[in-house]
């Protein structure tokens, strides 16, 4: 997955009744295929992360 410290991630639910989620990436781990990432969700929890199905990037606007 393409995501870098800044961006966000959206995680939609897999179950009625749960709600969607979501965060910012605060450290990339690792590297391809297999990255973590430390991610604050909104709640304010930190985690460390392996995106899955579901799972969509907002990436923040970088500048050129």
């Amino acid at each position: 997955m393409d995501a870098a410290t800044g961006d966000r991630f959206v995680i939609e639910a897999n179950r009625v009744g749960c709600a969607r989620r979501s965060g910012e990436v605060m450290e990339v781990l690792g590297s391809s295929p297999r990255q973590q990432f430390r991610v604050r969700w909104d709640d304010g929890h930190e985690s460390i992360y392996i995106p899955a199905s579901g799972c969509k990037v907002e990436h923040r606007q970088r500048r050129p």
